[in-house]
C-alpha cells in the first residue's frame, strides 16, 4: 500500500519566495499530493488555501519555530488550521533547549502545553528531530525522554530518517518503534564519505560550531540516490500507521537545482509504485 507523498517546501524555499503560484503548480505537476510549509512567505493563510484548492494540493503540516508558537499559540494554530493543516511540527531547537542543556525539561513542558492548545484548534503537534536528540540521558535518548514524558495525545513524531541514521539508529527500525505515533515520516537521503564533517548544520542553513572531522564529505541527496534504504523506510512507514511521507532535501547536490532535486525524488518514488 502506497501512502500519499508530500514535499517540505523548505526544499524549494528560493522558488517559494520568488513565485509561490508557479512553485505550487510545478509541485503538483511532479506528482506530489501535498505540501508541508516552512513559513508563508508573506502571504495570508486564506490566499494560500485558495492556491492549494486550485491546484489540488493538501496542506499536510507546517514547520513552525517553538518561540513563534509560544509567542501567540492560538493565532499560530488558527492560521495553519485555515490552510487545512492537520499537523504542526516543532522543526528545530537551539542548543540550550536540547538534551543535556539547561532548558531541555522546560522545553518538554512547553511542548506539552503547545500540544494541548493545538488540539483546541484541531491540530496534532509533532516534533521533527535532528541528530542531537540522540544524546543519551541516564541511558535513554533525549528524543525518547521527550516522547515518554509527553502523552501521545499531545505530541506525535515526525521522524526525519536522515537524522535518525546520523544519530546512530536504523531509520526503518526507529519508525517501527513509534508505531501508532508516527503519522508523518520525513524521507531524506544523503551521502557521507569518511566521518561527519565540521559545521554539519551549516548544510541546512544554520551556523553552529560542530566538532566533526574535516576529512570527509556530506551532502543531501534526492530520495533514492544516497545511502538510505528507502524501500525499508517506506515499508516501515506503512506498518507504523503513517498517513503521509514527506520528501525533504535541505540543500541540492549532484549538480541539480532545488526544484530538480525534488522532482528527482518524486520520480524515484514513482518507480516503487508510490
Amino acid at each position: 500500500m502506497a501512502l500519499p507523498v508530500a514535499v517540505q517546501l523548505y526544499s524549494v524555499r528560493d522558488s517559494m519566495g520568488e513565485n509561490i503560484v508557479e512553485t505550487l503548480r510545478k509541485v503538483k505537476e511532479m506528482g506530489y499530493d501535498g505540501v508541508e510549509f516552512a513559513g508563508l512567505f508573506g502571504n495570508s493563510p486564506d490566499y494560500i488555501k485558495g492556491l492549494l484548492d486550485a491546484f489540488g494540493l493538501v496542506a499536510v503540516s507546517a514547520h513552525v519555530g517553538i518561540d513563534e508558537m509560544l509567542d501567540d499559540p492560538h493565532k499560530t494554530f488558527e492560521d495553519y488550521a485555515k490552510l487545512g493543516c492537520k499537523y504542526v511540527a516543532v522543526p528545530y531547537v537551539v542548543e540550550e533547549r536540547r538534551p543535556g542543556f539547561d532548558k531541555f525539561y522546560q522545553t518538554i513542558d512547553e511542548i506539552a502545553e503547545l500540544g494541548k492548545i493545538a488540539k483546541e484548534h484541531g491540530i496534532q503537534l509533532l516534533y521533527h528531530n535532528h541528530d542531537f536528540e540522540f544524546k543519551k540521558i541516564d541511558g535513554e535518548y533525549g528524543l525518547d525522554v521527550m516522547y515518554n514524558r509527553i502523552p501521545a495525545e499531545y505530541l506525535q513524531t515526525e521522524l526525519d530518517t536522515c537524522w535518525v541514521n546520523i544519530g546512530g539508529e536504523v531509520p526503518a527500525d526507529y519508525v517501527l518503534k513509534y508505531t501508532g505515533r508516527a503519522p508523518v515520516v520525513h524521507l531524506k537521503d544523503f551521502n557521507i564519505t569518511g566521518k561527519l564533517p565540521k559545521h554539519l548544520y551549516a548544510l541546512i542553513g544554520l551556523d553552529e560550531d560542530e566538532e566533526h572531522e574535516e576529512s570527509s564529505t556530506f551532502e543531501f541527496r534526492p530520495v533514492g540516490h544516497g545511502m538510505q534504504d528507502i524501500p525499508a523506510i517506506l515499508d516501515a512507514s506503512v506498518k507504523a500507521g503513517a498517513q503521509w511521507v514527506v520528501v525533504e532535501q535541505d540543500e541540492p547536490s549532484m549538480g541539480l537545482s532545488r526544484m530538480d532535486s525534488i522532482k528527482t525524488s518524486r520520480d524515484y518514488l514513482k518507480t516503487l509504485g508510490w
